[in-house]
């Protein structure tokens, strides 16, 4: 048996990250590898970093693409490991169409439609908006049937559901490391998520507050959240800030140096 009490100690997810040991101590019991549901970023660098160190367990995971940020976990006992390829992934596409010409929706929004018709939410992956006129997500192979032909509201749009492979998706772009600088009058975090994400500052505003920004994997719902050097940004749909460094100008301004990734 894993001693979860220690490793539970400090977590900031510890009802995620106790799950996941639950799966571990699964995996070390049977010598079957086994598959969590679906975490977030911040769970998963936890599970990897507190798991990974071990000897006796070998975590790997995937999203369904390069780069998702909601991914499942495959716990295995490193004395009988498979490779990732080895073992089933299990992983579907889902195609969720609607006109949203009139009523544009956010990820969110599709996430609660999808919710709505009854799957957890650890079965469900990324989600993509495509326009207007709808979005795709991952999820599992089990609910892909599940919802294979059903419909459901977002907002004010109904939509139709139909699985798929996931090579036939239009993934997301995969996004690769840029280090860049930016001069901030303010550390607050709307001002450096604007400039490091290119979106309007009133628009990134809206985001925090609407619980789309996290802080180092916290969600925040303050704009004017003060950052400091070390702090990670993470927005949904948008990858992650690292801000590397943090110094003050002649001027009484900021020059941060960041890393979009």
């Amino acid at each position: 048996m894993l001693p979860q009490r220690d490793l539970l100690v400090g977590s900031q997810h510890p009802k995620e990250l106790a799950a996941v040991l639950a799966v571990a101590d699964q995996a070390l019991r049977t010598w079957e590898p086994v598959w969590t549901g679906f975490v977030d970023g911040g769970v998963r660098e936890e599970a990897t970093e507190r798991l990974g160190a071990l000897a006796e367990l070998t975590l790997t995971s995937t999203g369904g693409y390069p780069g998702a940020e909601r991914q499942r976990l495959l716990v295995q006992r490193s004395d009988a490991a498979l490779d990732l390829e080895a073992g089933a992934a299990g992983l579907m596409g889902l195609e969720i169409s609607g006109n949203f010409l009139f009523d544009p929706a956010e990820r969110s929004d599709f996430r609660a439609g999808l919710l709505a018709l009854g799957p957890p939410e650890e079965a469900l992956g990324d989600i993509w908006v495509r326009g207007d006129r709808g979005a795709q997500a991952v999820v599992t192979a089990e609910q892909a049937a599940a919802l294979d032909g059903r419909t459901t509201s977002v907002r004010t749009v109904e939509v139709r559901l139909e699985a798929r492979p996931l090579d036939q998706l239009q993934l997301p772009a995969q996004r690769h490391p840029r280090r860049f600088q930016t001069v901030e009058a303010s550390l607050r975090l709307d001002a450096v998520a604007s400039a490091g994400f290119g979106i309007s500052r009133n628009r990134m505003a809206e985001l925090i507050r609407q619980g789309s920004v996290g802080v180092n994997w916290q969600p925040i719902s303050s704009p004017s959240r003060l950052l400091v050097a070390g702090d990670r940004v993470q927005l949904e749909g948008r990858g992650e800030l690292q801000l590397e460094a943090v110094q003050a100008t002649k001027r009484e301004r900021w020059r941060i140096e960041l890393v979009r990734c």
